[in-house]
């Protein structure tokens, strides 16, 4: 395997949060903008590499912007989508900066977003179960 610093950075960052490590691939390439590292992750992973609002491809990006610093060079990241898998949520407004996250080789099916009653009860079971924890840490002597 002939990969260079680039790519075996990603590969390891990336590696260390998906589920599924095998599934990874980056491909590069050099052109005229600079160097275009793919990244192909298993489908049920690409949630975790994408994260809330793109924060955690953002954040790669930006590791990548400073080891470019490094090498003099100029990184690209994109995040492929091989269409396989379970369907992304549905966007709002706020979201719409980053659709770029995200190429899709083949168009997307319109699917129901899925439900977020359940979400919006989990807050109200973590702070109930947060307030008896602290219940219960109020009745230790120190």
């Amino acid at each position: 395997m002939n990969s260079s610093i680039d790519q075996q950075f990603v590969e390891f960052v990336v590696k260390s949060l998906v589920n599924n490590p095998d599934a990874v691939k980056v491909d590069r390439r050099v052109d005229e903008k600079g160097v275009l590292l793919e990244l192909t992750v298993d489908p049920e992973d690409l949630g975790r590499v994408i994260g809330k609002r793109g924060a955690t491809a953002q954040s790669l990006r930006t590791l990548l912007r400073a080891l470019g610093t490094k090498n003099d060079a100029r990184y690209n990241l994109k995040i492929v989508d091989n269409g396989e898998g379970p369907a992304p949520k549905a966007s709002s407004d706020s979201d719409a900066g980053q659709v770029d996250d995200v190429v899709t080789d083949e168009p997307a099916a319109d699917e129901p977003a899925e439900e977020e009653a359940p979400a919006e009860a989990q807050p109200s079971d973590l702070a109930s179960k947060t307030r008896e924890e602290l219940k219960d840490l109020d009745d230790l002597d120190v």
